[in-house]
C-alpha cells in the first residue's frame, strides 16, 4: 500500500526560510515574465504608431546598443544592492576606469584589449577602496560612495585637463571602431551569421549577465553576499566573513561600472570626462524593476536586463513620437517613483505572508 503525502501537510513541515525562498522565487519569476509582456506591448504600440521604430540599423541597433550599456550598469548596482547597500559613484567610477583605458591607447599605445583589462582593474580597485572605506570605518554606503563621487569627479577632469587639449582620448586602437559599429551579421561563424540588428557590444553584456548570474545562483560567495544583505549579524554569526563580502560586492560593482564605461566610451568614439554622468537613475531602475530588493538579500540579472529593456523602449519610442527631453526625464522618474512604492509594497505583503 502506498501512502501519499499530504501537500498541505508537506508544506507545512518545510521550514519557514524555504517556503519564503520558494514565494519570493515565483514572485520574482511572474514579475519578469510580466516585464517581458510590457516590453513586448510597448513595441507593437510604437511601431504601429511609428513604422520607422522598427527599422533595423537606425532604430533598433543603437537601441540594443544603449541597453546593452545600460544593463551593465545596472548590474554594478544589483552588485552591492544585494548587500543592502547603493552605489552612487557608479557613473564616475565608469568614467575613471574609461579614464584609464583611453590613456592605456593615447599615451601607453597598448591595444584594445590589455586597454580594456586596464579599465577593469582600475574601476575594481576604486570599487575595493569603497568597500575598505566601509568596513574599516562603519560609515553608509551613502555617505562614503557619495564622496568618492565627487573626488573622482575631480580627478578625472584633472587627468584630462593635463594630458589632452580637446579633454578627450581620442585615440582608436585596432578593432575599436569595428566594435562600435559592426553587427552580429558581420560575425559569422562557417555559413551561419547573426542578426543586422544586433550589436557585438552586446557580447559583454551577455557575458556580464552569465557572470553575474551564475555568482548569486551557484557560487557561494554569491550566496553569502545575499544572506550579509538579509541580515549581516545573522550572516556574521553564522560564520560568514561579512566584511569580505562587503568588500567583494563593491568590487565588482566597480569592475562592471568600469566595464560600462569602456562601452560608452565606445559607442561615442572617444574618452571623455563626461562618460558615465547619466548612469545612476537607470543603474536603479533597471534592478528595481526587475525585482532587485534595496534592502539587500534579493537580486534578480534577467529581471535588470528586462527592466532596462522597458525603460529604454518607452524613452525611444517617446522621442520618436515627439516627446522632449524634459518630459522623458519626467516620465523616467515617475516610473522609478512607482518601482520603489511597489517594492515598498511587495515588502509590506510579505511581512503579513509571514506572519500569517
Amino acid at each position: 500500500m502506498t501512502l501519499l503525502a499530504d501537500p498541505d501537510s508537506e508544506t507545512q513541515r518545510r521550514p519557514p526560510a524555504a517556503r519564503r525562498g520558494r514565494w519570493v522565487l515565483r514572485a520574482l519569476t511572474g514579475q519578469r515574465a510580466g516585464l517581458a509582456v510590457v516590453v513586448v506591448v510597448l513595441i507593437i504600440v510604437f511601431g504601429t504608431l511609428r513604422p520607422a521604430f522598427y527599422d533595423s540599423r537606425l532604430v533598433v541597433f543603437p537601441l540594443l546598443r544603449d541597453i546593452a550599456t545600460l544593463t551593465v550598469v545596472g548590474l554594478a548596482q544589483l552588485a552591492v544592492l544585494s548587500i543592502g547597500h547603493m552605489n552612487l559613484a557608479v557613473g564616475r567610477m565608469a568614467a575613471f576606469g574609461a579614464l584609464v583605458s583611453g590613456f592605456s591607447y593615447q599615451v601607453l599605445g597598448l591595444n584594445l584589449v590589455l586597454g580594456l583589462v586596464l579599465g577593469l582593474v582600475a574601476g575594481a580597485a576604486v570599487g575595493a577602496l569603497a568597500g575598505l572605506i566601509i568596513t574599516g570605518t562603519g560609515v553608509n554606503s551613502f555617505v562614503v560612495t557619495l564622496g568618492l563621487d565627487f573626488a573622482l569627479l575631480g580627478l578625472v577632469t584633472l587627468v584630462y585637463g593635463q594630458f589632452t587639449t580637446l579633454a578627450a582620448f581620442t585615440v582608436k586602437p585596432p578593432g575599436m571602431e569595428e566594435l562600435r559599429s559592426y553587427s552580429m551579421a558581420d560575425l559569422c561563424v562557417g555559413d551561419v551569421c547573426g542578426s543586422p540588428a544586433v550589436p557585438q557590444l552586446l557580447l559583454f553584456t551577455v557575458v556580464a549577465l552569465a557572470g553575474v548570474g551564475y555568482l548569486f545562483a551557484r557560487a557561494r560567495t554569491g550566496r553569502e553576499m545575499l544572506l550579509t544583505g538579509s541580515n549581516a549579524t545573522a550572516a556574521e554569526l553564522s560564520g560568514i566573513p561579512t566584511k569580505r563580502r562587503v568588500i567583494g560586492a563593491h568590487t565588482l560593482s566597480g569592475l562592471l561600472s568600469g566595464l560600462a564605461g569602456f562601452m560608452l566610451a565606445v559607442t561615442a568614439g572617444s574618452f571623455t570626462a563626461g562618460i558615465g554622468s547619466a548612469f545612476l537613475i537607470p543603474s536603479f531602475l533597471g534592478p528595481v524593476l526587475g525585482g532587485t530588493a534595496l534592502t539587500g538579500g534579493a537580486v534578480s540579472v534577467i529581471g535588470t536586463f528586462m527592466g532596462i529593456s522597458l525603460t529604454q523602449v518607452i524613452q525611444q519610442g517617446l522621442s520618436m513620437l515627439g516627446v522632449g527631453l524634459e518630459s522623458l526625464n519626467i516620465y523616467l522618474g515617475l516610473i522609478l517613483l512607482v518601482a520603489l512604492s511597489a517594492v515598498r509594497i511587495r515588502q509590506l505583503f510579505t511581512r503579513r505572508r509571514r506572519s500569517s
